[in-house]
C-alpha cells in the first residue's frame, strides 16, 4: 500500500516537471534552427528578412517543422505552469496566454508569409503580393505576440506579489522589449534597426520563458 501511494505522488511531479522542461528547451530549439537557416539558406538575409520568411521555398519544410515542434513543446509549457502556478495570482491567466501563444505558431505553420525583398531566391525584391495566407500568417502572429507580452505582465505581478523584485522587474523588461520590438517590426518592414531588434526581441522573450521553467521545475 506504501509502495502504491509513493508511486502516486511520484507520477505528478514527474510529469509536471516534463511539461516545464518542454518550456526550458522550446525557446532554444526554435531560435537554434531558424539561426542555422538564417546563416546558410541561399539569398537570407538575418538584418532585411523575417524568420518566418524561412518556411518559403524548397526547403521551407525546415521552418514549417520548427513552428511546429516548438508549439507542442510551448503549449506543453503552458500546462506545466498551470500546475505550478496553481493556486495562486496568474494561474490561470499565464497558461492560457501563453498556450496561445504555442497556437498562433500552429497558425502561423499553417498560413506561411508571402515571399517577398528577394527571398527565396528568385523573388522579386520589394514586399510583393499579399496573399489570404500571408494575412491569415501576420494576424496569427500578432495575437500570438501580444498574448505572450500579456504573460510576461501577468507572471511579473504574481512575482512581485511574492517579493521576487528582481524576477519581477525581469519579465516587465522582457515583455516591453518584446512588444516594442513586435511595434518595430510592423510599422517598418524591411528597415535593418526594425528587424535586428525583432530578433533580440525573440531572443529575449524565448529565454524568459525557458529561465521561468526551469525556475518553477526548481520549485
Amino acid at each position: 500500500m506504501t509502495r502504491q501511494l509513493a508511486h502516486s505522488t511520484a507520477r505528478p511531479l514527474s510529469t509536471h516537471r516534463l511539461l516545464l522542461g518542454c518550456g526550458v528547451v522550446a525557446g532554444p530549439f526554435y531560435v537554434i534552427v531558424a539561426l542555422a537557416q538564417a546563416f546558410t539558406r541561399q539569398g537570407f538575409d538575418l538584418a532585411r528578412h523575417p524568420w518566418s520568411f524561412l518556411a518559403n521555398g524548397e526547403l521551407g519544410w525546415i521552418q514549417t517543422a520548427n513552428f511546429v515542434l516548438t508549439a507542442l513543446a510551448t503549449i506543453a509549457a503552458a500546462a506545466g505552469l498551470r500546475r505550478a502556478l496553481a493556486p495562486g495570482r496568474g494561474a490561470r491567466w499565464a497558461p492560457v496566454l501563453v498556450g496561445a501563444f504555442g497556437a498562433s505558431m500552429i497558425g502561423a505553420a499553417i498560413f506561411p508569409a508571402d515571399p517577398a525583398m528577394g527571398f527565396p531566391a528568385g523573388t522579386p525584391e520589394g514586399p510583393g503580393v499579399v496573399t489570404l495566407s500571408g494575412t491569415l500568417h501576420l494576424a496569427a502572429g500578432g495575437v500570438g505576440f501580444l498574448c505572450l507580452v500579456a504573460a510576461c505582465y501577468v507572471i511579473a505581478s504574481r512575482q512581485a506579489r511574492e517579493g521576487r523584485a528582481g524576477w519581477a522587474l525581469y519579465s516587465r523588461v522582457t515583455g516591453t522589449l518584446f512588444l516594442g520590438s513586435f511595434v518595430g517590426i510592423a510599422s517598418g518592414g524591411g528597415v535593418v534597426w526594425a528587424n535586428l531588434l525583432f530578433v533580440a526581441g525573440i531572443v529575449a522573450v524565448w529565454s524568459w520563458l525557458s529561465l521561468l521553467s526551469l525556475d518553477l521545475s526548481r520549485a
